[in-house]
């Protein structure tokens, strides 16, 4: 097999559903997991240690605590920082829900903040009706590979002594004014999931510039201890440790990781360049100018998103609404705490659409994804 040739070749051949997102597996991927193999340790050692290197001199962060998946790694770092029953933690109404139930995992509570209109980021002045005495900290979330406004953000905390944690699950490789998100605040999180940039099938990673909370971190993952081969337990601690599978999938995919974000600003340049005047109702999300982004996803709004998603369907090809607003979550009842209608949250829910945008999306696919859409809008 050509090493540059995808195990899922088949999948996005013209005449087969066109899949939204996808990860770039490999033979590549199979020659680290053979490290892993040969060498008989699987749980966490060498190249999990490699792995956070590689981190690290990715995002510049001074340490890099490797855990089990995103949503473990909010949990550790809202733990680190000594949050717990009777706080509040400030977060956006439109993320994926983990975020908010890292903070309820910690018998915290999630404060809800409206987002911005451009970039679907929060919005640091609704972030002010937010804040009482029992706030201890923001989750920003860099949502869709843009960035949230990190100077606002970090001003913020400094005027209401409260700490920040950013939910970076999206934002491998995006900049913020040219460094990487995940590294402005105490603490800040990766997502290794399958659907994101880059994978580890599953997996998260801490990064911090701050000594004790990296070992604060690693304590709560490895059951409360500082290091392996050990049975006293000075800490109470959780199970949160990575796989070297994970780590040498991981290595693989961030050698890849250039070529990945390459590739999918072609997608999203193809998609902007031949849908984005068609239609004033047919509306792109724009960049944000202090960001660097990475287009995890290319997403439009759209008024009829409901019936284009079933067209597209009907067309054999996968497209994706936005995260449902935390506000209107039907498992939420008393664990959340509320601001306002939440009306733009919800009319973004209602319009947004993401469109195939993995890095194995053919030119072709991608074509037939443009012209069904030409179809539709004219």
């Amino acid at each position: 097999m050509n090493i540059m040739t995808p195990l899922c070749e088949n999948k996005n051949h013209m005449t087969d559903f066109i899949t939204q997102i996808e990860p770039w597996i490999d033979s590549r991927e199979l020659d680290e997991l053979k490290r892993v193999i040969d060498s008989t340790y699987v749980v966490e050692h060498d190249l999990t240690k490699e792995f956070e290197e590689m981190i690290c001199e990715m995002t510049g962060s001074k340490y890099a605590v490797a855990m089990t998946n995103g949503t473990a790694a909010l949990f550790c770092c809202l733990k680190a920082l000594g949050i717990g029953e009777g706080d509040e933690v400030i977060v956006p109404n439109i993320t994926f829900i983990a975020t908010a139930n890292a903070v309820i995992m910690t018998g915290a509570t999630p404060v809800l903040c409206e987002i911005d209109s451009k970039h679907f980021c929060i919005d640091m002045k609704e972030a002010e009706k937010c804040v009482t005495e029992r706030t201890k900290a923001i989750m920003p979330v860099h949502l869709y590979g843009q960035s949230a406004d990190m100077d606002a953000i970090c001003a913020f905390a400094k005027k209401h002594d409260i700490k920040v944690i950013e939910d970076a699950a999206q934002g491998v490789g995006v900049l913020y004014k040219q460094q990487h998100v995940g590294t402005f605040g105490d603490l800040g999180i990766l997502s290794f999931y399958g659907n994101k940039t880059i994978t580890c099938g599953e997996g998260g990673v801490v990064l911090t510039d701050d000594e004790e909370l990296r070992n604060a971190c690693y304590r709560l993952k490895n059951h409360g201890r500082d290091g392996k081969g050990t049975f006293k337990h000075y800490h109470i601690g959780y199970n949160f440790c990575f796989t070297e599978m994970q780590a040498a999938i991981g290595i693989s995919q961030l050698k890849k990781l250039p070529d990945i974000i390459a590739r999918k600003k072609e997608i999203h340049d193809l998609y902007y360049d031949r849908l984005s005047f068609l239609s004033s109702s047919f509306i792109p999300l724009k960049d944000a100018k202090h960001c660097t982004p990475v287009h995890w996803f290319t997403s439009f709004l759209y008024d009829q998103k409901k019936e284009m998603i079933e067209f597209l369907r009907e067309n054999k090809i996968q497209s994706r609404e936005f995260f449902f607003p935390l506000n209107a979550q039907p498992c939420y009842t008393n664990e959340i705490i509320k601001h306002g209608n939440y009306e733009l949250s919800m009319n973004i829910f209602d319009r947004g659409i993401s469109l195939p945008s993995a890095y194995n999306l053919t030119k072709e696919n991608q074509m037939v994804v443009i012209n069904k859409l030409e179809e539709w809008l004219s």
